[in-house]
Order: structure tokens, then sequence, then C-alpha cells
């Protein structure tokens, strides 16, 4: 599940994980950066706002790191006892946060990410699309934003206007929602889709 913040991601995985869940399968739910000791360190130093001296390179290679951690110690062991898995971000979020944002290149991140995931990959990306000005409106609500939370507005706009473009790029992995619909009418749409791909 992708999509900058703001967008309702939580509330669509905890929906389609009860929708699962009655299907009969056994769920585990990831979030990024995190979901295991070594990855929540790593996610404590990315997102401090006291660290603002950060180069580009090394938040890519932190969010690279917490993801092979939460790959190789959560995902891989779930998939392989046959469990579904959602992840609150992956790979998507590193090419457009740091690939497009932060201007790395959406390339590179593949190329740094590939070492990090082995043979793991989304069967489908779920991008929740919000115009950035919204997501920034909902998240105001929050007493304290990280480090990530506190870049202007100009940063916010290129990550969704990245998912955008990644998602015209891959339609055939990533299914583009609007997230400012009523919450069940995007659950339908997002059952939809899984069903058609993972259940016809």
């Amino acid at each position: 599940m992708e999509g900058p913040d703001g967008s309702g991601k939580t509330t669509q995985i905890e929906l389609l994980k009860k929708y699962l869940e009655d299907k009969g399968y056994d769920i585990v739910i990831t979030r990024e950066p995190g979901g295991t000791a070594i990855s929540e360190a790593i996610r404590a130093i990315i997102l401090n706002k006291d660290y603002q001296e950060m180069s580009h390179m090394t938040e890519l290679l932190l969010y690279a790191s917490a993801r092979s951690q939460l790959v190789n110690q959560v995902i891989k062991p779930a998939l392989a006892e046959g469990k579904a898995v959602i992840c609150d971000r992956f790979v998507e979020s590193s090419a457009v946060y740091q690939g497009i944002g932060r201007g790395l290149g959406v390339s590179t991140v593949y190329e740094v990410n590939n070492y990090a995931l082995g043979e793991v990959k989304p069967k489908l990306t779920i991008f929740m699309d919000l115009d950035a000005e919204e997501g920034i409106k909902r998240k105001e609500n929050q007493t304290e934003l990280d480090r990530m939370e506190m870049e202007d507005l100009s940063f916010h706009k290129r990550v969704v206007e990245g998912y955008r473009q990644l998602a015209q790029l891959y339609p055939e992995r990533i299914f583009q929602v609007d997230a400012t619909l009523p919450i069940e009418q995007i659950h339908s749409m997002i059952v939809e889709e899984v069903e058609k791909r993972f259940f016809s």
C-alpha cells in the first residue's frame, strides 16, 4: 500500500486485512521503515528531525537496509508459511521519495533495492493518490512531524507526481486509486482489483 502521507493507507490496510482474513488467510502487516528491532532502530535515525544534515544517499541506503532486514526476517518467512503480506510502504516509496523527491533517480533506487530485496517482489502495489496539499492538511492535526514530513510543499508535490508517473509506467503492477473517494468505495475498488488479480 503506497501513497503520500495522509492518503488513508492505514485505514485501507485494515479493511483489506479483514477481507482476506474472512477468506481464510493468515495476514502479516509490515510498516516501513520498521517491522523488526533493527529496522525500527534505523527508522529512528531516518525520521529524527535533529539529523537535518543527512545526505540523500545515506537516506536511500538506510531505507534499503531497513527493508532488507524486514524482507529477510519477516516477509520471506511469512510467505514461506503461506501467509499473505500487506506492506505499509515498500520499494516504490524509495523510488519516489529518494529517487524523485531527492533527485537520486528512480533507476538508482531500484538498483540499490534489488540487492536489498533479492527475489522478493510485490505481486500488487496499491497507490492511494492524493494531492500533496490535501495530504499535508490531513496531517496538520498531528502534534509533531518527523524529518520527512517536515519537508516543504514542493518536495511533497514531487513525491505525488512521482507516484503518478510510476503508476503510468507500470500499470500492470501498480493500481491507482483516488484517495478522495469515500472509504468504503475505495475498499470496494481495492477488493475488486485483488479479486481480479488473485482469485479469478
